[in-house]
């Protein structure tokens, strides 16, 4: 049963649409949504009671309405919301004003708190036997599921943060939570809707994936499938047209493992589902922020696939407007060479906590963007190279990599392609010299370039360095 704990009469036509419900939050200083049903064409009130202002609005045709109030500045204040139609009576209580984010993707945001069978989250049972933060972080979980049509409800609760409910929120959700109200000391609030195995396109809507020629659309294509997650386009009229335009401050997105192989028209799919969103919420301006998470590095195989899919989530995160990545080279472990599901959550949480405060909360001196290599050059002659040293332009690096020695996943190679590791560079301010005595004539140069090559290179802040693959000029 839903938990939507409202005192409504059983046969009352008067209802709230999820995830309006007891405990939602909110988001701050702005009109945000509240929608229900009624009878067609009926009048609804609603008084918020932070102002106790009304605002009216009619169901349509449908019986659906929805009206937008105005929000005051976040607090732990517990304000509730009453909704009259007619005769009919129902309040919203418990409800918190503060900061909404989408949290989107596969399995890795699905992943729980409490892991999965074979894939602990790090430091899971400190989170679940922490103090309660009922009113700190609060998460909504759309329901796993597919459809062929566009829904226009579901079901659903708001979880608060204590030991019952936390080991089910999404880890990545929650500690991008956990890190916002630390640094903001306001609540958050996560809409939580993934789907394991899914695909960028998964979350497309139809008649847009009907235009990709390498993906099938009919429902006995569909269902011929080898997985249910890799369905089109059903998780989009599942699990996002139920709650777009639920207001929020951005979206946050951690997907691309079964998109591994396809790298040629990922980036332009998952620029194409912002855009869908960003239209769905309203958001004609892109101004909603889109920070997704790098794919981790993990066995898909020989060859470069897993690289390849990662440079097209950068090349994404650089042509959408308002978007970021988060890097992950650095988050596994060996052992994890098999585990698609890494179990550093918390970094990656934090890491894209960290662009949402450095770009949308004005906290300016919050490192959010990883060092990256953007040209590989042949060093000058002179006193200070060695003969086939190589100049390593690195942006976002003003301050240099945190060593110089030990580096892992740092590769050159010559004309034959044979790669040699480099397991020690020079570093001048935003210049790296690589050299190696195995290549006197290197043309190719790459870090962490590979399905499962973890690298350990971070510029001062601690963010990990991008991985690339280089021609040297």
């Amino acid at each position: 049963m839903a938990a939507l704990l409202v005192s409504v009469s059983a046969f009352a036509k008067l209802e709230l649409r999820q995830p309006c419900s007891d405990g939602m939050v909110l988001q701050q200083q702005t009109p945000a949504v509240v929608w229900g049903k009624a009878d067609p064409g009926q009048r609804v009130t609603v008084v918020p009671s932070w102002d106790r202002r009304k605002y009216t609005a009619q169901a349509d045709a449908d019986g659906f309405w929805q009206v937008s109030v105005q929000t005051p500045a976040a607090s732990y204040t517990p304000y509730s919301i009453r909704i009259s139609a007619g005769r009919e009576r129902l309040t919203i209580s418990d409800v918190l004003v503060g900061e909404v984010w989408f949290a989107s993707g596969q399995s890795n945001m699905e992943m729980p708190i409490r892991g999965f069978g074979g894939c602990p989250v790090e430091g899971a049972a400190d989170v679940i036997t922490a103090a309660p933060m009922r009113d700190r972080i609060r998460m909504f979980k759309v329901p796993r599921a597919r459809s062929y049509e566009p829904l226009a409800e579901i079901e659903g609760e708001w979880w608060r943060a204590d030991a019952t409910t936390v080991s089910e929120m999404s880890a990545t959700g929650y500690f991008f939570a956990r890190k916002l109200n630390e640094t903001l000391d306001v609540p958050v609030g996560i809409l939580f809707s993934a789907y394991g195995g899914s695909k960028v396109e998964s979350w497309l809507p139809r008649e847009i994936v009907e235009t990709y020629p390498d993906i099938p659309t009919d429902s006995a294509s569909v269902e011929a499938l080898p997985y249910e997650y890799y369905s089109p386009y059903m998780m989009y009229n599942a699990m996002v047209v139920p709650v777009k335009g639920y207001t929020i401050k951005g979206f946050i997105w951690y997907q691309g493992c079964s998109n591994v192989g396809a790298d040629a028209t990922y980036s332009e799919r998952l620029q194409k589902m912002v855009s869908v969103w960003r239209a769905d919420w309203g958001d004609t301006d892109a101004r909603l922020p889109f920070y997704q998470v790098e794919i981790a590095p993990y066995n898909y195989g020989d060859g470069p696939d897993g690289a390849l899919l990662r440079r097209a989530q950068h090349d994404a995160a650089k042509r959408m407007p308002n978007g970021g990545i988060a890097v992950t080279n650095d988050l596994v472990y060996p052992y994890e060479l098999d585990q698609i599901h890494p179990a550093r959550k918390r970094e990656v949480g934090e890491r894209l906590a960290y662009l949402a405060l450095h770009r949308d909360y004005g906290l300016d001196r919050v490192a959010c963007k990883s060092p990256e290599a953007v040209r590989a050059f042949r060093a000058p002659a002179g006193p200070m190279t060695k003969p086939g040293a190589v100049f390593v332009e690195l942006a976002d690096c003003q301050d240099g990599l945190d060593r110089s020695t030990y580096i892992d996943g740092l590769e050159i190679a010559g004309a034959d392609g044979v790669m040699y590791p480099v397991r020690e560079a020079r570093v001048f301010g935003n210049f790296m010299v690589v050299r190696s005595d195995s290549v006197p004539e290197p043309r190719v140069l790459r870090y962490g370039w590979g399905c499962f090559t973890p690298g350990n290179l971070h510029a001062v802040s601690g963010l990990p360095l991008v991985p690339f693959e280089l021609v040297i000029e």
